[in-house]
């Protein structure tokens, strides 16, 4: 009789690690972030607590882990559209963009993370290193390019100009201060242009 193969411990940590992915996100959606705890995380994924403390301070942390790991830098290195229209790339990606935080599987743990990181600076510093910065740089290399063009006046700072069309958008959508429509977004892009373009 062939010896059988022992298994794979690098193929069974993946495995588990995906189900706590998977039962964090799910939970946070269900019951929200106060409510969250390592213990609830780990009955759902079928684990040991101390298997999640082995590889995680906290449910912020695994939280984080969770929604960060179908983003790669990939997803970010195809950078922005370049259509040569400013406003029109802005919108088409805003629009996508303010459809995604619509969408319940993505706004339950986002929120709870931005919400997490109000409270705690190391969380907080993470949240923007990989999920905030990456984003944003590629906002900023399309409107370098645009200034470039001649679209954006030279004297333009080019991240503040970036944050014009964010920070709206974001507060909009955290403080839910109104609805975050296509609407909006086209609004939103068309005044800040309005303000960035060159005079005369």
């Amino acid at each position: 009789m062939a010896n059988k193969a022992a298994p794979d411990p690098s193929r069974r940590s993946e495995r588990s690690r995906r189900a706590i992915f998977d039962a964090a996100l799910a939970l946070v959606g269900e019951i929200g972030y106060e409510k969250l705890t390592i213990e609830g995380i780990a009955a759902r994924a079928g684990v040991g607590k101390q298997t999640i403390y082995r590889w995680w301070p906290s449910k912020a942390a695994v939280l984080l882990d969770a929604f960060t790991a179908g983003i790669e830098d990939d997803d970010y290195a195809k950078g922005f559209p370049d259509t040569g229209d400013l406003a029109a790339d802005l919108k088409s990606v805003l629009r996508a963009t303010a459809d995604e935080f619509n969408d319940p599987a993505f706004e339950a743990p986002y929120r709870a993370l931005a919400v997490a990181g109000a409270n705690n600076e190391e969380l907080s510093r993470t949240f923007v290193a990989r999920l905030m910065e990456p984003g944003t740089r590629v906002y900023v290399e399309r409107l370098r390019a645009a200034q470039e063009a001649g679209e954006v006046a030279t004297g333009v700072d080019v991240r503040v100009a970036v944050e014009m069309v964010l920070s709206p958008f974001s507060q909009r959508w955290l403080m839910r201060t109104g609805p975050l429509t296509h609407e909006f977004v086209d609004t939103l892009v068309d005044q800040v242009l309005n303000g960035l373009r060159p005079r005369g």
